[in-house]
This record gives C-alpha cells, sequence and structure tokens, in this order.
C-alpha cells in the first residue's frame, strides 16, 4: 500500500478550514496554497516580494517534513490579487527553482485575505531512497 501521510505547518487556516499544508502520497508531496503568514505568528507582511519569501520558507519546510526540498519541485502555481506584483517576486522565485525549472503557472486571482498579495501551490517528487 502507498504511503499517505499529512504534514500540518500550525497555521490556524488549517484546523478552521480542515486541510494540510502538504499531503504525502507515495513519492509525490503535494503542497497546498501557501501564502505569507509566518504560522508561528500568524503575521504578514505588507510587502509582496517578503510575502513570496515567506510563502517559500513555508513549503520547503513542508517540503522537507516529506523527505525532500524546493529542489525536488516538478509543477509551481502562483497566484496573485495583482499581475503587477509578480514581476517584483521573480529574483525570489528564481533563487529557489532558476536551477530547478519546475512546470510553472501565474493566475492572476482573488485570494481568501485581502492581506495576502501572494499564494504559491508546489508538486514536488521524492528522490529515490538510498
Amino acid at each position: 500500500m502507498t504511503e499517505r501521510r499529512a504534514i500540518l505547518s500550525g497555521s490556524t487556516f488549517e484546523e478552521q478550514i480542515g486541510y494540510a499544508r502538504a499531503v504525502v502520497d507515495g513519492d509525490w508531496v503535494h503542497v497546498s496554497g501557501t501564502t505569507g503568514f509566518d504560522y508561528t505568528t500568524m503575521t504578514i507582511s505588507d510587502d509582496v516580494v517578503e510575502q513570496a519569501e515567506q510563502c517559500l520558507r513555508n513549503i520547503g519546510a513542508a517540503l522537507a517534513e516529506a523527505g525532500c526540498g524546493l529542489a525536488d519541485v516538478v509543477r509551481v502555481r502562483y497566484l496573485l490579487p495583482d499581475r503587477a506584483d509578480f514581476e517584483p517576486c521573480w529574483p525570489v522565485l528564481r533563487r529557489c527553482f532558476g536551477e530547478v525549472r519546475p512546470a510553472a503557472t501565474m493566475l492572476e486571482c482573488g485570494l481568501a485575505d485581502p492581506r495576502m498579495k501572494i499564494e504559491i501551490e508546489a508538486y514536488a517528487r521524492r528522490p529515490a531512497a538510498g
């Protein structure tokens, strides 16, 4: 039977809404849409670039708990309420994914909280044990 395990970050949203930060399903790790909240303090910066950096720290922590990292990401989605905020984030995204080159999509859409300026969803494949 394939391993299936939920990874929780401690975000109050996970409990309130009923989801996991990430789900490990065999070799695959599905990371939920992740915002720029610092989940230990449940605070969020007003700056979109700082939010992007925090999103990636949150995603990186979930992937580490799953036994992989940002280098194992194969697909990423960027969700932003204002598409003009995307380009300022490019240096941060390139730093994390420039060598990895995952398949990527950017969508302009509303997010759950008006303080949220970017949300990132990722899919990774865990490296073979060995």
